[in-house]
């Protein structure tokens, strides 16, 4: 635990906390089908729409998060944003009539995810980039927790009524926020560093640790990055490709793996339990392995992440039982162990220090648009190709892009400059690079950049 956990900035910690104390208490979205089916008596096809305008507002949120991020600071932009959340939560608990809450369940999914680029942009502010997988990792990890006991409780509130799960998550949500305003710093960085990519800045520092007199060239001017800028960033815009084809192959376990259960005699019980096994995996094995993997090169976190993924779900085709569904399901898992927290930290050391909240709203965009298009797509091909070419495509489509990953990362690694050495006092430019060639991603730096952090508390 000391290992997997420890040495962190304290100011992560205080972020750690405030979001699991927000996932303890996020009972709405995991209720909201059955409280507009049963509780109000409404169609499955409006809680459908509902849903899907849930996450239209979620993926405008994510956008819309990461430029304010960028723009107004972090911390304001979490705090603006789970303030909103719990106002429009609790909202959401009080209206009736059916275009209300189709509105208020947009504005709901908007303000949950609007913070959610400004908690990955601290996080890569505050840590180290040799660290920064492991930090995603314990996030994802508090995520998970936080899930698994909010969706055990719910079933408990919601016998008492439903109005107590929608008053229960917008308290957790205020005092998610209250932690934020009381003990999270803002982490901005300055307008100086807005054109230097963050693994470039990394790179510098450690020169700077060995040598203390590396001179920094004169920099020509440098614009803020905008919103269109990050799209225009075609390395970046290919791994978030390579993020909606994973996704999107992920939402299958959330959408046509019920219907397939259902269809093998399966009661919604079962998938229910089947379903729990991906929480509890993530919760018992998402340190150990983090543990076991730490040093790995990106490329290959993402690429293995991927393959483990979509092949553990093209194992669905040879399920028919309740056990092998399961062990399917534990099987993609730990491909979504490496994956997630890899993929963020990845987001962080591509994007500049002071546009890492738009480039992480884009990539939550991708994630987004998968679970629109995810279900659908699997819902048609389950139709009208049958259930092996689901499960096929899955792998075939995970292997694509665990293929686009690790060509990607692979090429920007071989692109790194070596290391200055000890004595070396050549001129180095503003972006942190030898040759002035930049944009550089280091497959993982080494821990001796461990020196540069702040505050060190132990797990």
């Amino acid at each position: 635990m000391r290992e997997a956990a420890g040495g962190l900035p304290r100011q992560f910690w205080w972020l750690w906390t405030s979001t699991l104390v927000n996932r303890l208490g996020g009972f709405v979205v995991t209720f909201l089908a059955l409280y507009l089916t049963v509780q109000r008596g409404y169609s499955a096809s409006y809680a459908g729409l509902v849903a899907g305008l849930f996450g239209l507002g979620g993926a405008a949120g994510a956008v819309l998060g990461g430029v304010l991020a960028d723009r107004v600071g972090r911390r304001s932009t979490m705090l603006a944003a789970q303030l909103g959340a719990a106002a429009t939560t609790a909202l959401l608990g009080l209206v009736h009539h059916p275009a209300a809450i189709a509105l208020v369940a947009a504005a709901v999914g908007l303000t949950s995810n609007a913070s959610r680029p400004a908690v990955q942009a601290i996080i890569a502010d505050v840590v180290p980039a040799a660290d920064r997988v492991r930090a995603y990792s314990l996030n994802y990890w508090a995520i998970n927790i936080g899930f698994g006991v909010s969706s055990a409780a719910a079933g408990f509130i919601a016998s008492a009524g439903y109005l107590w799960l929608f008053l229960g998550d917008a308290f957790s949500t205020v005092v998610c926020a209250l932690v934020v305003y009381v003990r999270v710093r803002e982490s901005l960085p300055a307008a100086a560093d807005t054109g230097a990519p963050a693994a470039s800045r990394a790179h510098a520092r450690q020169s700077t640790q060995a040598a203390r007199t590396v001179r920094t060239a004169p920099a020509g001017p440098r614009t803020a990055t905008r919103l269109v800028d990050v799209l225009r960033d075609q390395r970046f815009m290919v791994m978030v490709l390579c993020t909606f084809l994973l996704g999107s192959v992920m939402q299958q376990g959330n959408s046509t793996l019920a219907v397939d259960m259902g269809a093998h005699g399966l009661s919604s019980r079962q998938f229910g339990l089947a379903a729990a096994v991906n929480g509890v995996v993530i919760v018992i094995l998402q340190l150990p392995v983090t543990r076991l993997l730490r040093g790995r090169s990106s490329a290959s976190l993402l690429a293995i992440g991927s393959l483990v993924l979509s092949w553990g779900l093209g194992l669905t085709a040879f399920a028919g039982t309740f056990g092998l569904y399961a062990l399917t399901v534990a099987v993609w898992t730990l491909g979504e162990i490496m994956h997630a927290p890899a993929s963020m930290s990845v987001v962080s050391d591509l994007a500049p220090a002071t546009a890492r909240g738009r480039y992480q709203g884009v990539y939550s965009l991708a994630w987004s648009a998968a679970t629109f298009a995810g279900p659908l797509l699997g819902g048609l091909a389950y139709d009208r190709l049958g259930r092996d070419a689901v499960w096929a495509g899955c792998a075939l489509v995970g292997t694509a892009a665990a293929t686009g990953y690790y060509l990607l990362l692979r090429v920007r690694a071989a692109a790194s400059p070596a290391p200055l050495p000890p004595a070396a006092t050549a001129d180095v430019p503003a972006d942190g690079t030898a040759d002035g060639t930049a944009d550089v991603l280091p497959a993982a730096l080494p821990d001796a950049s461990a020196g540069a952090r702040e505050e060190p508390v132990t797990g």
